[in-house]
């Protein structure tokens, strides 16, 4: 089952659309009673320019404060960079209530409620695109789109019904979606891939300058 195509643009807290995801969050209210355990809503302003399109909340980052990339590694290279470029004031705390305001920004995610293991199936990823598109679409002001990973990348292309061939997924890349929006890919900013290196902080500072250039 997925909302209509005219759905809002945040899902309920309590969304009851993808079974697996709401037997997760059954199971983590009772493991975790004093976390959020709901599908998480966009930070920022509807006339942002910027939209920043994550995966899914991480079980112990939004998962447990309700803010995107709030309380995990992701979300401490995320903001830090927002910060230095301008797209954020305050100083990141990691938690919900720390007075971090976002500039001409605002977040969200292709997945609105915590995966097992952080990953979802293509059939969640499908039935949570109608909030990302009316996310895309009532962001009246949006000019750039920023993918954080190729899920990410994948379901922003879907939601324009642009073939994924014709636009595919790469580090720093820009692509023209229609005339008044551009996406740009960046890998994701998971632990993981700092780690490894996959992502360095010079490689995610080089996204945020392109996305400068285009605003």
């Amino acid at each position: 089952m997925k909302p209509a195509q005219d759905a809002p643009p945040e899902a309920p807290k309590d969304c009851q659309l993808c079974p697996r995801l709401v037997e997760f969050r059954a199971s983590n209210q009772q493991k975790y009673p004093d976390f959020f355990n709901g599908a998480v809503a966009s930070f920022g302003s509807s006339s942002a320019r910027l939209l920043i399109v994550g995966l899914a909340p991480g079980l112990k980052g939004a998962n447990w404060s309700g803010r995107p990339f709030t309380g995990d590694a992701a979300g401490d290279i995320l903001y830090e960079t927002l910060v230095e470029f301008g797209f954020a004031t305050g100083t990141y705390k990691a938690r919900a209530d720390d007075g971090l305001e976002l500039v001409d920004t605002m977040i969200t995610n292709a997945v609105r409620c915590v995966p097992p293991q952080n990953k979802p199936v293509g059939a969640e990823i499908n039935t949570c695109r109608p909030y990302l598109a009316q996310r895309i679409k009532q962001t009246k002001d949006l000019k750039v789109i920023l993918a954080l990973g190729k899920i990410a990348h994948d379901s922003v292309v879907r939601t324009h019904s642009k073939k994924l061939v014709e636009f595919p997924f790469k580090h720093a890349a820009r692509h023209q979606l229609s005339d008044q929006l551009i996406l740009i890919d960046s890998y994701h900013c998971s632990r993981y891939n700092l780690n490894t290196r996959r992502l360095t902080k010079p490689m995610f500072e080089d996204v945020f300058k392109l996305i400068r250039i285009e605003l």
